[in-house]
């Protein structure tokens, strides 16, 4: 009989990196990917520090990333504006030590092509007439040279005409014209999941999701570019922006450990029932009481206006009142009220009363007349 663990949850919310990726299991038979040669996550850190270490999970948040990892399926994040959708990703790349979160922001123009790969085939036309100009030059100043000293020379063994050869279509280095893109970098053969944030997919077109879908059951793709040419391989640029590059075989991608792909949504369209089915989903909700209000405006402000014991100023707690009474008339978002926070703070020091209350309001317009539920309702 095996020993029970303390714990079946590889994210705990907890904030502090640890190791625990490396107890996740095996995934699901019908979930299993097999590309390689595997390659290491490139060291440095989530990308946002600050949303990491400030953003505060909700135990329905902490399960369902649990969920989406064990399953190896993308998790889908819905909530208002300002719930911290996307600070998820950055809070569980920085607890497992995930390396840089890959951000891919949707908008109604963007394919999924976008997100694989880009490929600048002008560049690369340039670059081979540049290289072509340059051929024709050397064969020009060494047909010269001949011509000068043919006296001296056997013209048998070196027939006019001859000299460098214009370098043929494909021998140029490819890599330097193509680009993974951020679902395409998601996607390497890594020993690790990579983090993915599909940022507003909701704002996507209408083809997007059901596009996605089949990428992510294949776990894999093909860069038509790559699998045209005779050679084999080819090292491309990643969506890491660094200067290390990747091989790609035959012209295919296939990942290993499947990434944790977090696709956030405001909720302003409904899913095909196709692509929720293979999603996990969490709804975040915005925080029903002060204290958890409070909670958030220290981790965010606290050692930027707190007294040195943590306490927030009395001005930064009558923002939140003032943004908790606002809020049963409309909708308001947490980030606003970190906002109207930090600028009433410094305000006080030189204006009245009612002119910082009248300055929170002004920082603090209802995005809708949506009427948020809160715990003193």
């Amino acid at each position: 009989m095996t020993e029970k663990t303390t714990t079946w949850q590889i994210y705990s919310g907890s904030r502090v990196p640890h190791d625990g990726i490396d107890r996740l299991p095996a995934p699901p038979p019908w979930r299993t990917f097999t590309g390689g040669p595997p390659l290491p996550i490139p060291p440095g850190d989530c990308g946002n520090p600050h949303a990491a270490a400030s953003y505060r999970p909700g135990e329905d948040a902490v399960r369902q990333v649990n969920a989406a990892l064990y399953l190896r399926r993308p998790l889908l994040v819905t909530g208002a504006p300002g719930t911290g959708k996307s600070s998820l990703a950055y809070a569980v790349a920085h607890e497992l030590g995930l390396g840089k979160v890959l951000h891919w922001p949707i908008t109604s123009r963007v394919t999924v092509r976008d997100g694989l790969y880009e490929y600048d085939p002008l560049t690369r036309l340039y670059a081979a007439e540049r290289a072509r100009d340059k051929s024709r030059r050397a064969r020009d100043e060494s047909r010269r040279a001949r011509d000068e000293s043919r006296r001296a020379r056997d013209e048998t063994h070196h027939p006019s005409g001859q000299g460098g050869a214009e370098p043929a279509a494909g021998d140029d280095d490819i890599g330097d014209y193509l680009r993974l893109g951020p679902l395409g970098t998601a996607l390497l053969p890594y020993d690790r999941p990579r983090v993915l944030l599909v940022d507003e997919i909701d704002k996507s077109d209408i083809d997007l999701p059901n596009d996605l879908l089949t990428i992510f059951e294949k776990g894999s793709y093909e860069l038509v570019e790559l699998a045209r040419r005779a050679a084999p391989t080819a090292r491309v640029m990643t969506a890491d922006r660094t200067t290390e590059r990747v091989e790609i075989r035959d012209g295919t991608v296939t990942c290993r450990a499947f990434p944790l792909v977090v696709m956030t949504s405001n909720g302003e369209r409904e899913f095909p029932p196709a692509f929720l089915r293979r999603c996990v989903t969490v709804n975040l909700k915005q925080p029903a009481s002060r204290v958890e209000l409070t909670a958030i405006v220290r981790e965010h402000l606290g050692p930027v206006i707190g007294e040195p014991d943590g306490t927030l100023p009395a001005g930064a707690r009558k923002v939140i009142d003032r943004f908790f009474e606002r809020r049963s008339s409309g909708l308001l978002a947490n980030d606003q009220l970190l906002n109207a926070v930090y600028m009433c703070h410094h305000a006080s020091f030189s204006e009245e009363p009612a002119s910082v209350r009248e300055l929170a309001d002004q920082v603090m317009p209802f995005l809708s007349s949506e009427v948020t539920r809160t715990d003193d309702d």
